[in-house]
This record gives structure tokens, C-alpha cells and sequence, in this order.
């Protein structure tokens, strides 16, 4: 049986961890033990996981079909639902293998594998939301410089550099991740490798990891956040100086659809943290981080869809020309 924190075992020294790495195995303990909700859980997340995944593609077709499209807002709308279909299938898909086959078994570098990539999908998409703000920034604040400023070279630059901040971000992540010492069998309270359930189960000191990675995350995670309050402080009060009521309208209606998308993502987030805090119960933060890893990649096709006539217009004009 996996070992928890409190036994009495020695933790192993780091010669004896080299040589038993590749027999090390994690247990993923899911959502539920209880055997009658697994073929319920199974069919909820296979659909939720299918709908994400047409959903988003729909998204990336129809921007990348339609000529009328071809702005800096949709092409970093399409990089967004890139980023939540990576994103969802590192996680969704294993657990729904470890409830058919019963198993929950994740090998050392599968874990490690998993908790890269969820950590760089999850950063970019945050750096990818900062990006869309900026974007709104530029139109409604500064709209006469607005095709100079988001030039086609300046969108791919940052989208770039989005995508190595959190590919740097990743591997400083995995970096810490494979330094921690385990028993040889550790049950992990989530339905995927969760860093932070990482360096909770691990047997070694952690204390300097924990520092890093709370410094990363304000880095990563809060600096992204203020830069979209500013932008979205500095939108509403240009906007507010606008004369008409129309105009006002337009410039509001056109950043709808982002903010209703960034306060899904980091309402759950924050949820997520918030609850794990009060609760002191691993298995509830794991219900509650479904939010952020499933439902907000899901529903962000349909706030996008349902508010913008563009994407409704590209989706329709796509699925008549593949009937």
C-alpha cells in the first residue's frame, strides 16, 4: 500500500531515489471512491471533453477559414482555444482511462509529463488573456494607431513570447518537481498530477521550493492579472469620456465577450485556492479545480460564439461548406 507523509520510513537518500525512479508509481485517487458514481463521472466528462474539444476547434476553423478574420483579436482568440484543448487533454482523457480500466496507476514520468504540460497550457493561457487586454486596450484608447501598433509581426511576437514564457515557466516547474524525494508508491488526491499535491506528498524538504514556486506564481500568474485591470481601468475610462451613447455601447460590447472569459478563469482559480484554504480537504479542492481545468476551457467557444455576430457568421459559413 502507498505510504503517507507521517510514516515512520526513512525517506530514501538520493542514491537509493536514482535507482528505483523508473519503479516509482503514483496512484491517482479521482473525484469519487464510490464505485456506483464512476460510470456517471465517465459519461459526464467524455461528453464535457467532446464538447470542448468541437467547440474550440470550431473556433480555430472558422477564424482560420474566414478572410473577414483575419484580425489580431481572433488570431489570439485561436491561440487561446489552442491553449484550453491543450489544456484539457492532459487531464481528461487519463482519468477517464483510469476509471474504465480501474487502474489510477501513473508512471514517475507520465506524472512528470502531466505536470508539465497542465503547468504550461494553464500559463499561457493566462499570458494569452493579458494579451487579448492589451489588444482591447489598443483599439478603444488608441484607435487611430491601433493597425501600427498590432502589426502582424508585433501579434506573432507576442504570442511567442507567451508561449516561451510558459514553456520556461514549465520546465523550471518540472525542474523543481523531479528534485523532490517520494516513497515508492504515493496516492495523490486529485485526478491529475497536481504540483501542488507534489511537494505536499513529498518526503523531502520543500520549504525553498514552495518560496520559488509561490514567487513564480505571483509572476506569472499575478503581474498578468494586474496588467488586465489596467488595461480594462484605462478602457472604462476612456470609454466613459465618449459622448454618444452608442459609442459607449460598441467600445463595451466589444470586451464583453474577453471579460466575461477572464473572470471564469480566474474566478475558479481563485475559487479553487480560496476553497482548498478553508477546507483543509484535498479530495473537495480537487472537485473544485474541475472549474478551471474543465468547465472554463468548455464554455469559452460558447461566450465567444454567443456574443460575437463574427464568430457566429465564420461557424455557420464553415459547417454549411462541410454539409
Amino acid at each position: 500500500m502507498p505510504r503517507d507523509r507521517d510514516s515512520t520510513v526513512r525517506c530514501p537518500s538520493y542514491t537509493e531515489t536514482q535507482n528505483f525512479t523508473h519503479g516509482l508509481k503514483f496512484f491517482h485517487m479521482g473525484l469519487s471512491d464510490d464505485p456506483e458514481l464512476q460510470p456517471l463521472l465517465f459519461g459526464l466528462f467524455l461528453s464535457m471533453y467532446l464538447v470542448t474539444m468541437l467547440g474550440n476547434l470550431l473556433i480555430i476553423l472558422a477564424v482560420s477559414s474566414d478572410p473577414h478574420l483575419y484580425t489580431p483579436m481572433y488570431f489570439f482568440l485561436s491561440n487561446l482555444s489552442f491553449a484550453d484543448i491543450g489544456f484539457i487533454s492532459t487531464t481528461i482523457p487519463k482519468m477517464m482511462v483510469d476509471i474504465q480500466t480501474q487502474s489510477r496507476v501513473i508512471s514517475y514520468v507520465g506524472c512528470l509529463t502531466q505536470t508539465s504540460i497542465v503547468t504550461l497550457f494553464g500559463c499561457l493561457d493566462s499570458l494569452l488573456l493579458t494579451v487579448m487586454a492589451y489588444d482591447r486596450f489598443v483599439a478603444i484608447c488608441h484607435p487611430l494607431h491601433y493597425s501600427v501598433i498590432m502589426n502582424p509581426r508585433i501579434c506573432g511576437l507576442l504570442v511567442l513570447v507567451s508561449f516561451f514564457a510558459s514553456l520556461l515557466y514549465s520546465y523550471l516547474h518540472s525542474l523543481m518537481v523531479s528534485q523532490l524525494t517520494f516513497f515508492m508508491d504515493v496516492e495523490i488526491p486529485h485526478f491529475f498530477c497536481d504540483p501542488s499535491q507534489l511537494f505536499n506528498l513529498a518526503c523531502s524538504e520543500t520549504s525553498t521550493n514552495n518560496i520559488l514556486i509561490y514567487f513564480m506564481g505571483a509572476l506569472l500568474g499575478g503581474v498578468p492579472f494586474t496588467g488586465i485591470l489596467f488595461s480594462y481601468a484605462q478602457i472604462v475610462s476612456t470609454t466613459l469620456r465618449v459622448s454618444s451613447t452608442s459609442g459607449k455601447y460598441k467600445a463595451f460590447s466589444t470586451c464583453g465577450s474577453h471579460l466575461s472569459v477572464v473572470c471564469l478563469f480566474y474566478g475558479t482559480a481563485l475559487g479553487v485556492y480560496l476553497s482548498s484554504a478553508v477546507s483543509h480537504s484535498p479530495r473537495k479542492g480537487a472537485v473544485a479545480s474541475v472549474m478551471y481545468t474543465v468547465v472554463s476551457p468548455m464554455l469559452n467557444p460558447f461566450i465567444y460564439s454567443l456574443r460575437n455576430r463574427d464568430i457566429k457568421s465564420a461557424v455557420q459559413k464553415l459547417l454549411r461548406r462541410t454539409a
